[in-house]
C-alpha cells in the first residue's frame, strides 16, 4: 500500500523521511546478551521503560566498557512505528558516548536528529511522547550502571549556569506553580535572568537544555495527566458500565477510544471499530474489535497496541473488560 493511500496522504506528510525509513528498517533493533558482554570484556545493562499513555514499551541494551563508554547498544520496541524510529535513533546517539554523557541526551535531541529539515518537526506533536520514552529509558539504563535513581540526574544537570538552577528544579517549579511562560520561570527561579543563553537557542553560549523546550515538554506532560484525570472523574460520575444498555456501552467504549487511543492509531495510518460487546458467564465483559488500515496485520496489534486499548478501557470503564480482536 502506498503511503499516500493512507488517510488521504496528509498523515504521512507530517513524518520525516528519516522516521519513515527507521520505522521500516531500524538499524539497531536486536538483543545483547551476557555472552556478548563477556566477549567484549564489558558490562551488560538492560533497561525497560513503558509509556502509560499509549502502552508502548522499549527495552534498551548497553555494553559498557571499563572506561564507562557505551561500545555497543541495541533495542527492542513494543509499540508503534514512531516508537521504533525514535528508539533506533536514541541508540545511535548513545553509541560511543560515556554513560555520564549519554544521560544528557534528551527527547528533543532524538526528535531533531530524525528531522530531514532542521526547521521541520520529524513527527506530529501527538507522537512526541515516543521520543520522551527513549529519553526516559536512557535514564533507567544510566541509573543502573551508576547506581543512581533516574530522577537524580535531573538535579545534577544545570540548565542556568548563572543562577545555578538545575533541570529538576525547573521542572518541579513549573508543575507546582502551573507556570505557562519563560518569564514566570525566571520570576520563580532566576533562571534566564542574567546572560539569557539558557532561554532559547541563539544566545552567546550554546546550551544542552533551553527553558522554552523544558516548558513545552512539562506542559505537554501536565496536559496529558490532566486529560487522564478528567476521564477518571467522568467515569466515576456516570452509570456503571455493567448496568448500561448495549447501545450505551458501545457509545462509552467509542468515546473512550476516541479520546485516548484512536488519535494515535490514526497518526500511524491505522484505526479500529467496535464490533460487539458481550457479558460472559465468568464476569468478564468482552469487547470485540476489528483493526483497520495500518493496524490490520501489524505485529503490535496483538501486543503493545492491544494492551494499551484494554488498559484504557479497564481504567476508565470497567476492570473486567477484555479486548478481543477479530
Amino acid at each position: 500500500m502506498a503511503k499516500n493511500d493512507l488517510v488521504g496522504g496528509a498523515l504521512w506528510d507530517a513524518y520525516s523521511k528519516k522516521v519513515s525509513d527507521r520505522m521500516d528498517n531500524p538499524t539497531h533493533l536486536g538483543v545483547l546478551t551476557q555472552k556478548d558482554a563477556e566477549a567484549k570484556d564489558a558490562k551488560l545493562i538492560v533497561a525497560d521503560y513503558g509509556a502509560e499513555s499509549c502502552g508502548d514499551a522499549v527495552r534498551l541494551y548497553w555494553l559498557v566498557d571499563k572506561n564507562d563508554v557505551i561500545i555497543d547498544a541495541k533495542f527492542k520496541s513494543f509499540g508503534c512505528g514512531t516508537a521504533i524510529a525514535s528508539s533506533d535513533m536514541m541508540v545511535e546517539l548513545c553509541l560511543g558516548k560515556k554513560v555520564q554523557d549519554a544521560v544528557k541526551i534528551t527527547n528533543l535531541d532524538v526528535e531533531h536528529a530524525l528531522r530531514d529539515d532542521p526547521d521541520m518537526p520529524a513527527v506530529p506533536g501527538q507522537k512526541m511522547h515516543c521520543s520522551v520514552m527513549a529519553y526516559d529509558v536512557i535514564k533507567q539504563a544510566a541509573g543502573q550502571y551508576l547506581g543512581k535513581k533516574p530522577e537524580d540526574f535531573e538535579d545534577e544537570i544545570i540548565v542556568c549556569e548563572c543562577a545555578r538552577v538545575s533541570l529538576g528544579t525547573i521542572k518541579e517549579v513549573i508543575r507546582l506553580n502551573d507556570l505557562k511562560s519563560v518569564e514566570e520561570i525566571t520570576q520563580y527561579t532566576k533562571a534566564g535572568a542574567f546572560c539569557k543563553s539558557c532561554i532559547k537557542p541563539g544566545g552567546h553560549e550554546k546550551r544542552d537544555y533551553y527553558l522554552v523546550d523544558i516548558l513545552s515538554e512539562v506542559r505537554a506532560e501536565m496536559e496529558s495527566k490532566k486529560l487522564k484525570n478528567n476521564l477518571e472523574k467522568s467515569a466515576q460520575g456516570i452509570l456503571a458500565f455493567k448496568e448500561m444498555t448495549m447501545v450505551q456501552k458501545v457509545k462509552a467504549v467509542d468515546k473512550t477510544i476516541d479520546d485516548t487511543i484512536r488519535p494515535m492509531l490514526m497518526m500511524d495510518g491505522g484505526n479500529m471499530e467496535i464490533i460487539d460487546i458481550k457479558d460472559t458467564s465468568d464476569g468478564h465483559i468482552d469487547v470485540y474489535i476489528r483493526y483497520m488500515g495500518a493496524c490490520d496485520g501489524c505485529a503490535s496489534a496483538a501486543t503493545g497496541t492491544l494492551f494499551a486499548i484494554e488498559n484504557v478501557l479497564q481504567e476508565n470503564l470497567d476492570q473486567n473488560i477484555r479486548v478481543m480482536p477479530i
